[in-house]
């Protein structure tokens, strides 16, 4: 299933471009038909007394015509850092090893019924090797509404069923004094998918965004939120704040529901 999952995320992205190629040749004219966004990349180095590496990218893409409203996304996360380990030898040492590894991706199609509703089908799939869930893949399909739109600010909502998969990542509980491993099947289930998405720009050269994702179902419940502040430096360079809470209701013992990541990037805009 998680080849089927990684299926229909390409078939997506796609599709969301042919959907721009048919478009163009039929020679409709459109609201703008062209792809804008994003690309963001941080990196942070340390050395000496201590030791760490840390490298996170982001690239967000999006069209909108007079039919179609398309988006497409790409996060990576790489970090290492000194740790304590354990030795052969019980003794406690420092060792420079990867403390995060995590990508996601994905993509939505929205066919226009009207200026301001429409009916998306979206895919989603992130792995990450420290999170609460190793991997994780989500498609649906549901109705979306743009509540608000003018020159400064954007209000949408999304809302339909979907289908997810999941493997929890292994836990660790105690039995008899002996710290063991506790590991769950692959988990799969229907889910009712729900997206907000706030955009609102504050000044000539600052914008706010904010979007909320959540699939809900009867064993898991994932939640996702991104905020984020940018400062226009020049026409397409700026300087981007992030804070992303992801939060899972059902974890193994020993494993958070909660992660977070903070950061501050440069921001090259489409």
């Amino acid at each position: 299933m998680k080849k089927m999952l990684m299926t229909g995320l390409a078939l997506a992205t796609l599709a969301t471009f042919a959907a721009q190629a048919q478009d163009t040749s039929s020679g409709v004219q459109t609201n703008s038909g062209n792809w804008t966004g994003s690309g963001e990349l941080g990196f942070a180095s340390t050395t000496g007394n201590s030791r760490s590496q840390n490298l996170n990218a982001k690239l967000n893409l999006s069209q909108e015509t007079d039919q179609w409203k398309n988006t497409f996304f790409f996060d990576a996360l790489r970090s290492k850092g000194q740790v304590n380990v354990v030795n052969e030898q019980g003794a406690t040492v420092k060792q420079f090893d990867t403390t995060a590894n995590r990508y996601d991706g994905g993509a939505s199609i929205g066919y226009k019924l009207d200026p301001r509703s429409y009916i998306v089908t979206a895919a989603r799939y992130d792995h990450d090797d420290f999170g609460a869930n190793r991997w994780q893949g989500t498609v649906s399909v549901g109705y979306g509404y743009m509540a608000l739109k003018t020159d400064r600010t954007q209000l949408s909502f999304e809302l339909g069923p979907g289908y997810t998969e999941y493997q929890p990542a292994p836990g660790s509980q105690t039995v008899n004094g002996v710290t063991v491993t506790t590991t769950e099947p692959r988990q799969s289930e229907v889910v009712a998918r729900g997206l907000v998405n706030y955009k609102y720009r504050l000044t000539d050269n600052t914008a706010f965004e904010d979007t909320f994702l959540t699939e809900s179902g009867t064993k898991n419940t994932y939640i996702q939120n991104d905020t984020g502040l940018a400062v226009s430096m020049t026409k397409k360079l700026s300087i981007k704040l992030g804070f992303q809470v992801r939060h899972n209701s059902q974890v193994l013992s020993g494993i958070r529901r909660t992660d977070t990541l903070a950061t501050t990037n440069i921001a090259y805009n489409l």
